[in-house]
């Protein structure tokens, strides 16, 4: 697919339905996509955890001009404003048109900041067999626990001292869980790797005796404070490897926590990139990223909780909205989920629906599943189809094969909350939930143009 490749300027519906969702060849990818591509990862290098995650949407967003605002604070949101406001690993930026009134509708982009992996457990210092230093970790979600061994790994998210201060810790490469070698198992190539969740995923990061580690001291040393005053912590492994482009042509991009950073910076993009000019927006645009996805959503900053429904109600106040006219706002909203999908496996094609295959390169995906583990009805979904023709993206199904169940997202969760209209989508990628993943370089910047031109009306 090379003269049919889509450009910015061309509509996905004017191309004929099988080329629609045909990888892009490597002379077609647009330098633009490339250079989202470097930016994407260079947000994911900064966010080791959704912490970090949460904290560089409001560092891009205040240096794009948003105002940040504190919860336990007033507010005093404006029409014309651009305002941002993290909860724990959870952030909401949104832009509010100068004609904004009580019944201004809300257009919402959203999105996950968490990861799959591990995360560090109380009295975490531990000393193996053999004078190795270790620290005790918990599962986090649903890792492919091999894809986790023989890499360096590190120590990021936050700490809080006795005092109640908040600090934001990563200490780079330190630990590796380390897979036992062939010679003391020279079944595992026939048999198959079966890793203990519990024996066989705590890391080393030293040696020596066990009186001279402390991991909690490492951890205090990076936010400058005493061992002593830590009060708590939420700290998880991150994955070390930057990103990287690779492939014939450049045409394949590698990350780790492609889910959902990808989602998180895309939506990020296209809403900053709209606030960058007199967009002429008539509903209130919105970014929001949340915690705790991989886990269920049920938290005080996942999906399921209450942040993004008290956000809105604070904008819709300050705009002079009653019960009513909030409502009838709500009901002229849209909001686009966006996680990452699953892009036809070429070793594992059986494992797929036959007539729905998602291929790297061919654009975002629609997410559709009957028993509503995504949100997408038929209006959602003529929704997204014109904000991609709008855009000049091409665009993709996909449905899970009946005999493999598909996951969820923050999509049906946000509109049982709030019955505000939900659409799913997506990017595909390979190896989802492994410490690294695959996709397109050019799928994350298709989908960040879709976004932008979804947040446009």
């Amino acid at each position: 697919m090379t003269d049919q490749t889509l450009t910015p300027a061309q509509s996905a519906a004017d191309q004929p339905a099988a080329d629609r969702t045909a990888p892009v060849q490597p002379a077609a990818v647009p330098q633009e996509a490339r250079d989202h591509a470097a930016d994407l990862g260079e947000f994911i290098a900064a966010s080791p955890s959704s912490y970090h995650a949460a904290a560089e949407v409001a560092r891009r967003a205040q240096a794009a001009g948003f105002t940040l605002l504190a919860e336990d604070a007033a507010w005093g949101v404006t029409p014309g404003g651009r305002y941002v406001v993290v909860r724990d690993g959870s952030v909401i930026a949104f832009t509010v048109p100068a004609t904004a009134g009580p019944t201004t509708p809300f257009t919402i982009v959203g999105a996950h900041t968490d990861s799959t992996g591990f995360k560090l457990k109380p009295k975490p210092t531990t000393h193996g067999a053999g004078g190795w230093w270790q620290v005790g970790v918990e599962v986090y979600g649903g890792p492919l626990l091999n894809s986790w061994l023989d890499r360096e790994l590190e120590l990021a998210g936050r700490i809080v001292t006795h005092d109640g201060t908040e600090h934001l810790v990563r200490t780079g490469p330190m630990l590796r869980i380390p897979q036992l070698a062939i010679h003391l198992d020279r079944g595992v190539n026939d048999n198959g790797l079966a890793l203990d969740k519990q024996r066989h995923t705590q890391p080393v990061w030293g040696l020596g005796d066990a009186q001279s580690a402390d991991v909690l001291a490492a951890l205090a040393a990076d936010a400058g404070v005493d061992p002593a005053d830590i009060g708590g912590y939420d700290v998880v492994l991150a994955e070390t490897q930057p990103a990287r482009a690779f492939g014939a042509g450049q045409v394949l991009f590698a990350s780790a926590r492609l889910d959902n950073l990808l989602s998180t910076h895309a939506g990020l993009t296209a809403l900053l990139g709209r606030a960058s000019g007199d967009d002429g927006s008539t509903g209130v645009e919105m970014f929001a990223a949340f915690d705790h996805e991989e886990i269920g959503s049920a938290s005080r900053s996942g999906a399921a909780g209450p942040f993004l429904e008290e956000v809105l109600v604070r904008i819709s106040t300050a705009l002079g909205a009653t019960a009513e006219e909030r409502s009838r706002a709500f009901a002229a909203s849209l909001h686009v989920s966006s996680d990452v999908g699953h892009a036809v496996h070429p070793n594992y094609p059986e494992r797929h629906d036959p007539a729905n295959h998602p291929v790297a390169g061919g654009g975002p995906i629609l997410k559709i599943n009957a028993n509503q583990r995504y949100a997408t009805d038929a209006h959602g979904a003529a929704a997204w189809n014109a904000a991609c023709r709008e855009a000049g993206v091409p665009t993709q199904e996909f449905v899970s094969s009946n005999v493999v169940p598909c996951g969820s997202t923050i999509g049906p969760i946000s509109a049982t909350r709030l019955g505000i209209r939900t659409v799913d989508v997506g990017v595909p990628i390979l190896s989802m939930h492994s410490a690294r993943e695959l996709t397109a370089v050019v799928d994350p910047w298709y989908l960040s143009r879709a976004m932008s031109a979804v947040l446009g009306g």
